[in-house]
């Protein structure tokens, strides 16, 4: 067999293959940041626990605030891909404040907030205009296609990004590694100035321009339904992630190292299931996958709090819930992005999946929250127990829905692009 044969159709149409090496690269960089950034707060500057904590939310509070009105903005633009070229050059300007600061021994805290929230609310930027960049550059019936590819790179980033940074971090200190993801930002601006995609007309502002994607993603069924299953998925899974590391420490007894290595066994799982997501939605259809996406993303979390006995037996345990887990959180993603893709109207759609977005982030903070009194008032081990339960009941939102009995895509005009 010829070895173009065995090269995704996709990635051999030039368009498509910038735009999925820019993002590649791209979601490394944001592996090394996720390491790198903090380390420079707690190595550098010494923060403590509430320091740390207000870098987090700096973080994470771009997405809660800015994804419906930039979702409503990047709606009314007629050149997305540019917006998207600024906001990697913006990205990477910020990042290169910082190991400038510390070369001066001007580095603080405050500058720290700053980049995190800048950063955050120009990723928010990027990714509202990135879903209508993508239906501009892939036909409805190769989505699935282009979703696995792209999430493939995501668990490839999972992998290798945290060993990269952390190896960057000890050999550059944590704020010159941050010069490595500035630079996967100028890499992404590079290839999406290379490709001249024909985007969708910009929405004219009428009336109940800013609401407009809430409403519409309220009144369709099968978005209701996406919208509720993952809500809880994120409510409970952050109950969760919020006790799971301690957990493994301290009730468990895992070394960081063995910690770690149960982390990548999970990034294997989800380019395993980044890999295979294809054949699934193509075997038993777009619906179901959703269904057995989300058992197999939830089911599996229940052997962390079952996890008991001699230390191999839990250590085995923990692999194989994370391992499966990420291969079913991939067929989740790819299903369900390749759907929403589809169903959404372009002239809404950036404004659909910031209402989106907005919503379900917030679920995060508050399960957080809860994961965290609940551990301190029931212990880290029952409150697993709800926590893991609780998100399989994800499923439930989903099978009363249309979603189950969907075999194939809804139709949807495809854009033509061009180099």
């Amino acid at each position: 067999m010829a070895i173009g044969t065995r090269i995704p159709a996709l990635l051999r149409e030039r368009p498509f293959r910038r735009y999925w090496t820019g993002q590649t690269v791209s979601l490394v960089g944001d592996q090394i940041s996720l390491m790198a950034l903090p380390l420079a707060a707690v190595l550098v500057l010494g923060a403590d626990a509430a320091e740390m904590g207000w870098l987090k939310t700096a973080e994470l509070l771009p997405a809660l605030l800015l994804n419906l009105p930039l979702g409503a903005w990047a709606d009314r633009q007629a050149r997305r891909r540019r917006a998207m070229i600024a906001a990697d050059l913006g990205r990477a300007a910020l990042l290169l404040t910082l190991p400038a600061a510390y070369l001066l021994d001007m580095l603080t805290l405050g500058q720290l907030y700053v980049v995190a929230f800048g950063v955050g609310a120009l990723s928010v930027m990027f990714e509202a205009c990135n879903t209508t960049l993508f239906v501009a550059l892939v036909p409805t019936e190769r989505y699935v296609q282009a979703n696995s590819l792209v999430n493939g790179s995501r668990s490839m980033a999972w992998l290798a990004g945290p060993g990269i940074g952390g190896v960057l971090v000890q050999v550059l200190t944590a704020p010159f590694a941050l010069l490595a993801d500035a630079l996967t930002y100028l890499v992404s601006a590079g290839y999406l100035a290379r490709i001249r995609p024909e985007e969708p007309a910009p929405a004219p502002v009428e009336k109940g321009h800013f609401t407009e994607g809430l409403r519409w993603l309220l009144k369709d069924a099968s978005m209701r339904a996406l919208f509720a299953s993952a809500g809880t998925v994120q409510f409970f899974n952050y109950m969760f992630h919020t006790l799971f590391v301690l957990y493994a420490t301290t009730e468990l007894g895992l070394s960081p190292g063995v910690l770690g290595a149960v982390l990548a066994a999970g990034a294997v799982g989800g380019l395993i299931g980044a890999v295979t997501s294809g054949a699934v939605v193509r075997w038993i259809g777009i619906g179901p996958s959703l269904v057995a996406g989300y058992l197999g993303f939830t089911l599996p979390l229940l052997l962390i709090p079952l996890a008991d006995g001699p230390l191999p037996l839990v250590i085995g345990l923990l692999f194989a819930a994370e391992f499966l887990s990420c291969v079913g959180v991939m067929v989740v993603d790819v299903a369900a992005g390749s759907f929403q893709m589809a169903l959404i109207p372009d002239a809404i759609r950036s404004r659909v999946m910031g209402a989106f977005r907005t919503l379900n982030h917030g679920f995060r903070p508050v399960g957080a929250l809860v994961g965290g009194l609940l551990g301190a008032g029931l212990g880290l081990r029952p409150t697993l127990w709800i926590a893991t339960a609780g998100a399989v009941f994800a499923v439930l939102w989903v099978l009363p829905s249309p979603l189950p009995r969907l075999r194939e895509l809804p139709e949807r005009a495809p854009v033509a692009s061009h180099v």
